[in-house]
């Protein structure tokens, strides 16, 4: 790894915090750039799930069908595009990402009917399309860019500062749809977010890759690669393990996600500017828990905090079935943000520092593919659930579900020890075949 002369060079038994990755020129620019882009993510993120509660009069079952019409492409592209991050520049991969969903996202302001709501679809397609390739690229390169007892505490700041940059963007697009009511400028404003997050990964020195590898060209040697990468990661108990939580989780997460806006707004009739205050008291807990996730790591295993991480987080937000008003809201979202940094932050550190530089890419976009194949099928059915047995029942149900995902860990998990996973011979032999 080609470091930046200020960066820190601690040896083995040395704990880098928050404060040493900070001190590292590269981290800094990516991580900068990530919260700018973060904050524009966000701003849209609820300006399009309001946009189509009001053209549609509240429609669960369309703001269904926009969620998942930006999971579908992580589904349907996203093992591929893990083998081109493991095949080509990826600081290259993400500078082209962010120009074409900065370009992108302007057409949002188009949508001014229902009648335009495919153009709203279409848009939010290929813009997931393209986020399919620009994250498993930064999570590879963060591995090369931070040391490897950095990473957690590097995951762990950008999961609270992406929380942190959400809640502003929350709030701005809560105060101009409430206010206002005008779309426009928050799409003109995550587009320039996605242009600055270029400008600042293009200033980065590091090489996104461990070494310069000559890859063959073709459509089998590409197949070839990604039936590697698959296989590397199933014949893993940790990393496989990884995947199923995951998937399991989102298959409760995911109608969370889809199902909120109706609820507040259409079940307890809370107005549009109180989603910052209920994102306000879930990002205090995420950061006063991100500050304790190295303390965490130094007591407990990664695989024991995904797992009962997850568990809490089940009972949590099943919760939220019984809510009758904002202030039990904003309480319950201040537990759930308790135990989202830590888990998160924990499985992608699992995932950058158990997989070696040639495939990391493909590792990571094999845990976003479960998760997104999970995330589809739960959105799809929040709300056929919701119209039959109710938003409050989806949620309970919900619940239970990530509840169970950490109990599948926790079964999946079972006997791993400390140290470096020890990768199946067959797999090796895979990996280390001329094509790969």
């Amino acid at each position: 790894m080609s470091e930046p002369s200020d960066s820190p060079q601690p040896n083995d038994q040395q704990k880098i915090g928050i404060k040493d990755v900070l001190k590292i020129r590269d981290f800094r620019l990516l991580w900068l750039g990530q919260v700018i882009s973060n904050f524009g993510d966000s701003l849209t993120g609820l300006a399009v799930l309001l946009l189509i509660n009001k053209l549609t009069g509240g429609s669960a079952s369309a703001i269904a069908l926009g969620a998942i019409v930006q999971a579908v492409p992580q589904l349907v592209f996203g093992l591929l595009a893990g083998v081109y991050v493991d095949r080509l520049d990826r600081k290259r991969i993400m500078i082209a990402s962010d120009i074409l969903r900065g370009v992108t996202v302007l057409a949002l302001a188009l949508v001014v009917s229902s009648d335009q709501l495919w153009l709203l679809y279409t848009i939010g397609f290929v813009q997931a399309t393209i986020s399919a390739f620009f994250a498993p690229a930064r999570t590879a390169y963060m591995a090369l860019i931070v040391p490897k007892d950095g990473l957690l505490s590097a995951n762990s700041l950008s999961q609270t500062s992406r929380i942190i940059a959400s809640v502003a963007g929350v709030a701005a697009a809560g105060a101009l749809v409430g206010s206002l009511e005008i779309y426009w400028p928050i799409f003109a404003i995550d587009s320039m977010t996605f242009f600055i997050s270029a400008v600042f990964i293009t200033q980065i020195l590091t090489k996104s890759r461990l070494s310069e590898v000559e890859v063959p060209g073709g459509t089998s040697a590409v197949f070839n690669q990604l039936k590697a990468g698959l296989s590397l990661v199933f014949s893993s108990k940790l990393l496989s393990g990884t995947v199923v939580a995951m998937g399991v989780s989102m298959l409760g997460l995911g109608a969370v996600n889809v199902l909120l806006v109706p609820f507040v707004v259409n079940d307890l009739q809370i107005p549009e500017t109180w989603f910052a205050a209920l994102e306000g008291s879930q990002t205090l807990s995420m950061v006063l828990s991100g500050a304790l996730v190295a303390a965490l790591a130094a007591r407990f295993k990664p695989t024991n905090i995904v797992s009962v991480g997850l568990g809490l987080l089940g009972a949590a937000i099943g919760v939220i079935s019984i809510a009758s008003n904002v202030w039990g809201l904003m309480l319950i979202f201040f537990v759930l943000g308790w135990f989202l940094t830590p888990v998160q932050a924990s499985l992608v550190t699992l995932i950058q520092t158990h997989v070696t530089d040639d495939v990391r890419g493909r590792a990571s976009a094999a845990l976003n593919t479960m998760m997104q194949a999970s995330n589809v099928t739960s959105m799809a059915l929040a709300g056929v659930m919701a119209d039959w047995i109710g938003v409050r029942q989806v949620f309970f149900l919900c619940g239970s579900i990530v509840a169970l995902s950490g109990i599948v860990s926790a079964w999946v998990f079972r006997g791993y020890g400390e140290g470096k996973i020890e990768l199946a011979p067959a797999v090796e032999t895979v990996r280390n075949q001329p094509e790969l």
